[in-house]
């Protein structure tokens, strides 16, 4: 409502002499703006509640000539009315309507639904309305022995009502609330990639993905299991009553001083109740250049070539978090131009690109991936960006577009840049099919970085460097480094992640390979002597040049043949 003398003002409703006089009426009494308006006969209530309704797309209503029944203003406790200027109105099924003053105060509206365990339905009502009825219903109600009588005409005691489904006690909801913002903030302090919230038949325990690594962050109340799987399914907008099937959405957390963070939230049903986990997406750190994605100079070139090609097909292979969304984005990022035509089909949108139509999927709607680029198709597309292919049919649309001409970029799930050219193949794709389409394949990894601010070299152990491939006049001379573990790096030795590439360009002679049937071991060996920069032998780089340890090579790569 901090905007409202502004609004209302721009909207010739009042003048500025009368704001003045409004908010110096408002300074003395510590009324609001809007009922201190109406008090002083500045404007009326109606035409305030027009104006309201207008401007926030809600219908308005009158509380004077509407009775709202007892059971309805249970759900709401006097004080929380109070403190929102708010009424409840009516309850269908699982909605409940609250008249407001101030139908954009988010947080009133995530309160009453953490408080009620019910979706709610805004409209709005003047202050001085909402004010005489807070009057009428909560500070003038019968006592508790006489809220209700059942069809004999013997009371029914508050005690004795069944309780409202989902409802949270009140002097439990600023603990939860406390505990659920504690635990956003965290994350993002201690830069988690993932929370995981799990509940066990005798613990409730939350668990970060640091750098790749999940690690046990604390232990929650076990009474509150229920309390803190609705305030997170309250803070997403998700179906407060629905406890038997996944549901999944969205968080955005506004943090004073900050750039907002975005959270994606899946909830599984367990045996011990509701599974949250909660992947952060970080806007601001969304690369915007492909240079900053740490391809050496060839890896890079093959990459930028094959991008700029007038069609076919470049595909990103890796485990789940490898950065493979990360690379997908910076290559539609180099595209991004006014004279290109670019359009996604995703599962979720992660980024927000400026000037690409990207696609949300959603298969309860019946808005599959292969139903949006068949759509796409149609709509004279330079560039296709498809989040996984993931199925036959989705595969065989994406090749057909790839053949076409069109430049299509999306991702598998493979070990390596090989393995992909016969999974393909298990997907039914023909051979003769992806030796035309297929340009380029990217496999990728993350290994932890060591902590810069607690680096210290160590002894070069030779005999495991010649193990993991290094030649031995490399081994002698290499100097290795570790993390001691400080406040920086939260005492792991490690801060942030680094990428691992394997970039293999296609040339006549895998194509020769493809369709005469070869096996993965081939295809690789045949791709390492073509000059392909394996993932340990990019790992190893990473490893000599004081970026990473050696338990990290091995754990994210594996030997070249």
């Amino acid at each position: 409502m901090s905007r409202l003398g502004e609004l209302l003002v721009r909207e010739n409703l009042i003048s500025l002499a009368q704001l003045q006089k409004a908010q110096d009426e408002q300074r003395r009494t510590g009324a609001r703006l809007g009922f201190s308006l109406t008090k002083l006969g500045i404007l009326g209530e109606a035409e305030l509640t027009g104006f309201l309704s207008k401007q926030y797309g809600v219908p308005a209503i009158s509380l004077s000539d509407r009775a709202v029944a007892k059971d309805i203003l249970q759900l709401v406790p006097g004080e929380l009315s109070k403190r929102h200027q708010l009424i409840p109105v009516q309850r269908n099924g699982a909605t409940l309507m609250v008249a407001m003053a101030d139908p954009s105060n988010i947080y009133a509206i995530d309160d009453l639904k953490f408080r009620t365990g019910l979706n709610i339905e805004v409209v709005v009502a003047s202050e001085v309305a909402i004010d005489q009825a807070i009057q009428r219903y909560y500070e003038r109600q019968p006592a508790p022995a006489e809220i209700a009588r059942d069809s004999g005409g013997e009371p029914i005691r508050a005690a004795e009502k069944a309780p409202q489904p989902l409802a949270i006690e009140p002097a439990k909801s600023a603990e939860v609330v406390e505990i659920c913002n504690g635990i956003l903030l965290s994350a993002i302090k201690k830069r988690a990639s993932d929370i995981h919230i799990e509940p066990y038949e005798r613990s409730f325990r939350v668990r970060f993905r640091v750098d790749g690594v999940l690690q046990e962050e604390q232990n929650l109340p076990l009474h509150l299991r229920e309390a803190i799987g609705l305030r997170f399914k309250a803070l997403a907008n998700l179906d407060l009553d629905e406890r038997r099937l996944p549901q999944d959405g969205g968080i955005r957390l506004k943090i004073e001083g900050e750039h907002p963070r975005d959270f994606r939230i899946t909830v599984l049903p367990t045996q011990f109740g509701e599974k949250i986990a909660l992947r952060t997406l970080d806007r601001s750190n969304a690369p915007r250049e492909l240079s900053k994605l740490e391809l050496d100079h060839p890896q890079l070139a093959d990459f930028m070539r094959a991008i700029h090609a007038p069609g076919g097909m470049v595909l990103i292979t890796g485990p789940t978090g490898s950065g493979k969304t990360t690379t997908l984005y910076a290559a539609l990022e180099e595209l991004n131009q006014s004279g290109c035509n670019i359009s996604t089909v995703e599962d979720p949108v992660e980024y927000s690109l400026a000037g690409v139509n990207q696609v949300q999927t959603s298969d309860t709607a019946g808005l599959t991936a292969a139903t949006a680029l068949r759509s796409l198709l149609r709509q004279d597309p330079n560039v296709i960006m498809v989040g996984e292919l993931r199925d036959r049919e989705t595969a065989a649309i994406a090749f057909q577009a790839a053949l076409d001409g069109h430049l299509l970029l999306s991702t598998l799930h493979t070990h390596d840049a090989p393995s992909v050219l016969t999974r393909l193949v298990d997907m039914g794709v023909e051979p003769f099919v992806i030796a035309s389409s297929v340009r380029l394949i990217v496999a990728q990894r993350l290994v932890r970085r060591i902590c810069k601010d607690c680096a210290r070299p160590i002894e070069t152990d030779v005999k495991a460097m010649l193990d993991l491939g290094v030649d031995e006049r490399q081994a002698r001379s290499a100097q290795l480094f570790e993390g001691r573990g400080c406040r920086s790096c939260a005492d792991t030795g490690y801060q942030g992640r680094v990428a691992i590439f394997e970039v293999l360009p296609m040339n006549d002679s895998l194509t020769a390979s493809i369709l005469r049937g070869a096996s993965r071991t081939e295809l690789r060996a045949e791709a390492i002597a073509a000059g392909m920069k394996s993932l340990r032998a990019s790992a190893i780089e990473k490893l000599l040049e004081g970026e990473t340890t050696l338990e990290e090579i091995l754990r994210a790569s594996t030997p070249e043949i």
